[in-house]
């Protein structure tokens, strides 16, 4: 199994490119399933989670093709994807392919709306907690699909003629599930009116592309979507949005190791509850036209305290690698986890470095330490793993990251990125 090497104390200087957003690109590519025409898609990110969503779509019957383009920034720009799905092959999503990745499970939606009938495995991913798919599947049955569960799967009919517009609340705000019913409301028989809906960006990247298949959606960005249903979508071409938390990853190490970076392409209103609070740290962040630069503190880190919340608040997605840049804070900081239940194996991981670290329930809480130390350690999650690299970019000595297939998921050609800001940084064969 690889493994990444890394020898700290390095300050990251120069401009990195920030890749297609992981959270939009996956949703965007299950909308292909919504129309027979073809979707081609922009700035789609090299990661593993991709090239799984590929096999998963590929057994729904989507032709998926390459589009040579412009490689970007040094090369590492975003892939172009041409979707062609004419008609749908299977309305079976099958347990070996959703197992690997939470956001297969996705597809229940436009597999509903567009064939009338779902069979998918209940879906895997990060162990960071439970989060159920009761939302999702009380938000379909809103719409009038009949639900059932049989061996591990969620078998989905629409009544006859399809499914039919309603007005639903969320009980608690959830990204998979506003995905999966504004998806499905889509092509669904009048008017869907979600209450409570999700706010975050890849939100929006969505709404905006399904538009342009033709789909009739208001009230984007709020927590309040109108969704006109129409009998059928068209084609379009479309660009995934920059990845917001890759940007909050590497202000975060930039911060962490005193550097100066530009980061290419980042969206600063994406992120404003994250910069926010690094600037509280001492960091410097300034918006640019190509980008948002983030020069690290001029002095000790200061400690903050944070609490996730849905967006516009501090991303859990960025929890991990906020509580690797407090280890060297000059003080003492707390970081409370409402999002997820199970999100702080990470701790464990980051005290092998010398962090001093204590979790009570939801909360941590962070006393700064003077130094780091390199060491071998272990990668538990996606968001975790990028944490442990930034503690190594700051810790005295040489940090070997074991388990490092987390981190192929969500961060496209990590080590070539830091290595060109000046990283000590490279990937080990087995």
């Amino acid at each position: 199994m690889e493994r990444i090497r890394l020898v700290g104390g390095h300050a990251l200087s120069g401009e990195l490119p920030i890749s297609g957003a992981k959270n939009a690109a996956l949703p965007l590519m299950i909308a292909s399933l919504l129309t027979e025409e073809e979707l081609v898609l922009r700035n789609v990110p090299r990661l593993a989670d991709v090239r799984q969503l590929n096999l998963i779509l590929e057994n729904h019957g989507t032709s998926i093709e390459p589009v040579d383009s412009d490689p970007g920034f040094n090369g590492m720009g975003g892939q172009t994807l041409r979707f062609n799905t004419p008609s749908i092959t299977s309305t079976t999503a099958p347990y070996d392919l959703v197992s690997a990745m939470r956001a297969s499970f996705w597809v229940i939606g436009p597999l509903l709306a567009r064939e009338h009938e779902a069979k998918v495995s209940l879906p895997g991913g990060c162990a960071i907690g439970t989060r159920p798919v009761d939302f999702y599947l009380d938000g379909l049955r809103a719409l009038g699909a009949e639900i059932e569960l049989d061996e591990g799967y969620v078998i989905a009919r629409a009544p006859k003629g399809g499914l039919v517009g309603a007005k639903l609340r969320f009980p608690k705000v959830s990204v998979g599930a506003t995905h999966v019913v504004m998806m499905a409301a889509t092509l669904a028989n009048g008017t869907t009116i979600i209450e409570n809906a999700a706010q975050e960006p890849e939100i929006g990247n969505l709404a905006e592309c399904l538009i342009a298949l033709g789909a009739r959606i208001s009230g984007i960005g709020t927590p309040r979507l109108v969704i006109e249903g129409v009998e059928k979508l068209g084609g379009a071409t479309f660009e995934v949005l920059p990845d917001r938390i890759e940007t909050g990853t590497y202000a975060m190490a930039a911060a962490m190791t005193g550097g100066n970076i530009l980061l290419r392409g980042a969206r600063a209103e994406n992120l404003r509850a994250a910069l926010d609070v690094l600037e509280l740290t001492g960091a410097s962040v300034t918006d640019e036209d190509d980008g948002v630069r983030i020069i690290g503190p001029n002095g000790p880190i200061r400690p903050v305290d944070v609490e996730t919340q849905p967006f516009p608040g501090f991303p859990t997605d960025l929890q991990a690698q906020f509580m690797a840049l407090m280890t060297r804070s000059a003080g003492v900081s707390k970081i409370k986890e409402t999002i997820f239940e199970n999100r702080f194996m990470h701790v464990a991981e980051l005290a092998r470095f010398g962090a001093d670290i204590s979790v009570d329930g939801q909360v941590a809480t962070i006393r700064g330490v003077n130094e780091l130390r390199g060491a071998q350690v272990m990668a538990t999650d996606l968001r975790a793993s990028v944490s442990l690299i930034i503690a190594g970019l700051a810790a005295k000595g040489e940090t070997i990251v074991n388990r490092i297939y987390h981190l192929d998921r969500g961060f496209e050609r990590l080590e070539d990125k830091l290595r060109a800001c000046g990283a000590e940084i490279e990937r080990l064969d087995a």
